[in-house]
């Protein structure tokens, strides 16, 4: 018997002390050997193709110093995590790079060399109190070029991939291409104005997010809306709500595609932005439009300056000022994935948008161009007069009446462009003046140097929307640590930045700063509260009507009681004043009607919602739960059988023998 204990405490004791070594020779070999799993649907932390093509086409040392603050007594625990997930990630920019990418990390401790390296990479430290600092940034350098990003904010991880991988492809590029910005709008800031600051007005405008962006990655250069000619060192001409462009300045943009340059322009047909305050009118001046009439028509494209979209499929109760509560807007599209061109690199992977108050285009291109339409509306959408959709968004939800067909609001034009203007310049023919017929011959031919038709094929995008690149409906900018932080709120920035990278033809990057703005929206609770809002919908405007006539109806038997012209008053007969009765009752029960309604039209949604959400919610954990009891009770019926089984053999009249 003590043989037996001893030969089970050794094989215990021996097998334990294997297992450990085992587990320490693991360990040993997986800290060598790394390998993350990517269960993201989107594969949000796997390096993407674009970033991997980046680092295979290095070919010179490329350093990466990442700063970051060890002392746990200032860090806090969330930035704390973060670290090693950028730790991670910079880790396998490392394994792809072929050996090009070396990871330095520091400490930039108060009063070190290594907080004196951080500040001269232009990494700075976040005030964390008077006396503390926390450095979370890094630096990529090759050579003597170097681009830091000051701090890596915990809220915009998704878009840490491509901030490095856009550093790396900085600083590895050896020229910036010219990309040129024309604009109505102060999209380059305003100066503070001095007279304005003493009148309380606020002290001059920030470049927009956009522009600041395309300055990381492009050289850009502001070209006034008078232009008359277009620099040839720019390759991309960006133009945004071109408002009263002159027939010179199309010609100019109009020479500049038939050469060869890439045209990105933003129409609008109701631009927010560009209202002005009225003293003699509370609604402020009207919103101004924008087209590039002679340049549409050349290529059979037609723009609708004077309607905006309305789209019940792609619409959000919103509110514009901070004093009014959220009302539906169906004029302010969100668009999402039944929107937006799966097909193109450029949207492939953008997932929502915001347009507010966009127009929408028509025609045919002429022979020679090939049209792509990048955004579309659903078919659960109508064109609107723009002023009535700004002044009251549920008038436009309550007369709705859907066109069935997708209207094209963003588009891509390729291939040989014509001019259009076949006489030349326009100056040309309205300073022509001279009694000699052959200097009058002379002036009304087109000039020599005018283009009629582009040798090579070229580019053309439209937007029927320039609101949407403003910063209030692209990004969040929020104050972090005395630092301002930009966040995404949507697509918006990153649809337009992979727009002008493929334009100035560089693709690789696209892919990477796609996935920074996906987002999951619930399109299911959408695509159920849009059935539900149809199905009310004509109930609710047939009792609206019913009230409208009966409140016409009770107004005229009103009027009849008095005689204005006699200035006597008129008794209804009894008949009239049964009527009246009627129609007063009438009225009421229509009221009542229309509460009880709109009550279950917001029932029924918040029931879809709260259904949704608690199956989510719980579907999981009652799946577990179930599949827990279920193999608890198989395993009990088991046991208990293997119990019976043992118990009949001990109970056997032959057990003994």
């Amino acid at each position: 018997m003590k043989k037996k204990q001893f030969d089970l405490f050794l094989f215990s004791t021996v097998g334990t002390g294997i297992c450990l070594v085992i587990v320490i020779g693991l360990n040993v070999i997986a800290s060598f050997v790394k390998h993350r799993f990517d269960l993201t649907a989107e594969k949000l932390f796997t390096l993407s193709d674009g970033t991997r093509q980046i680092l295979q086409e290095i070919d010179t040392p490329v350093d990466i110093r990442f700063y970051a603050t060890r002392d746990d007594k200032i860090m806090p625990p969330q930035l704390k995590t973060y670290v090693r997930r950028v730790e991670d990630l910079l880790d396998e920019f490392r394994q792809n790079s072929g050996g090009n990418i070396e990871i330095m990390k520091f400490d930039p401790e108060p009063d070190s060399d290594a907080e004196d390296s951080a500040r001269q990479d232009g990494v700075e430290g976040q005030a964390q109190s008077l006396t503390d600092r926390i450095y979370l940034g890094l630096a990529v350098s090759m050579l003597e070029e170097t681009v830091a990003i000051p701090f890596l904010d915990p809220s915009k991880e998704r878009q840490l991939e491509y901030e490095i991988a856009r550093a790396i492809s900085q600083v590895v590029t050896a020229e910036k291409t010219v990309i040129g910005v024309m604009s109505s709008l102060p999209a380059f800031g305003q100066p503070a104005n001095p007279m304005m600051a003493r009148m309380g007005q606020p002290q001059g405008q920030d470049p927009w997010v956009v522009i600041n962006q395309l300055k990381q990655d492009f050289e850009v250069k502001e070209v006034e809306m008078t232009a008359e000619s277009i620099d040839d060192d720019i390759t991309v001409m960006i133009v945004i709500h071109p408002k009263d462009i002159t027939e010179a300045t199309e010609y100019a943009l109009d020479q500049f595609v038939l050469r060869g340059g890439k045209l990105l322009g933003f129409l609008d047909a109701l631009a927010l932005i560009d209202q002005q305050p009225n003293p003699n009118n509370m609604m402020g001046s009207p919103p101004s439009t924008s087209n590039l009439p002679n340049l549409l028509k050349a290529w059979g494209i037609e723009f609708n300056s004077s309607k905006v979209v309305a789209d019940m499929a792609f619409t959000k109760e919103v509110s514009f000022r901070q004093d009014t509560p959220p009302q539906l807007q169906p004029s302010v599209l969100f668009v999402n994935d039944n929107g937006i061109n799966r097909d193109d690199i450029v949207t492939a992977q953008i997932d929502q948008l915001l347009l507010p108050f966009v127009g929408s285009f028509s025609g045919t291109p002429e022979e020679g161009l090939d049209q792509t339409v990048l955004l579309h509306t659903s078919k659960e959408s109508q064109l609107v007069d723009g002023f009535m959709a700004q002044l009251s968004g549920q008038q436009i939800a309550k007369e709705f009446e859907a066109e069935d067909k997708e209207l094209p609001i963003a588009l891509r034009l390729t291939g040989k462009f014509k001019t259009a203007f076949p006489d030349g310049k326009p100056e040309a023919e309205e300073t022509a003046d001279s009694e000699d017929d052959i200097d009058k011959e002379d002036a009304d031919e087109p000039e020599i140097d005018s283009l009629k038709e582009s040798e090579e094929s070229g580019t053309v995008i439209l937007f029927a929307d320039a609101d949407f690149l403003f910063d209030s409906f692209s990004v969040r900018i929020q104050n972090f640590l005395g630092t301002r932080m930009i966040s995404l709120r949507n697509g918006n920035l990153p649809l337009i930045q992979n727009i002008v990278e493929q334009l100035a033809g560089d693709n690789r990057l696209i892919q990477v700063r796609s996935r920074a703005s996906m987002n999951r929206p619930f399109t299911t609770i959408r695509d159920m509260q849009i059935k539900a809002e149809e199905e009310y919908r004509s109930k609710i405007q047939a009792l609206e009507g019913t009230l409208q006539q009966t409140q016409s109806k009770l107004n005229e038997l009103q009027r009849q009681r008095t005689d204005v012209s006699q200035g006597q008053r008129f008794v209804l007969s009894p008949e009239q004043q049964a009527e009246l009765k009627k129609f007063r009752k009438q009225q009421v029960d229509t009221n009542k009607q229309l509460k009880t309604m709109r009550r279950n039209l917001r029932k029924d949604i918040n029931a879809l919602e709260t259904k949704l959400k608690w199956g989510n919610i719980a579907g999981m954990p009652l799946f577990i739960t179930s599949v827990g009891i279920l193999i608890a009770t198989i395993k009990r019926k088991r046991t208990a059988a293997r119990w019976i089984q043992t118990s009949s053999k001990n109970s056997s009249p032959y057990s003994s023998l």
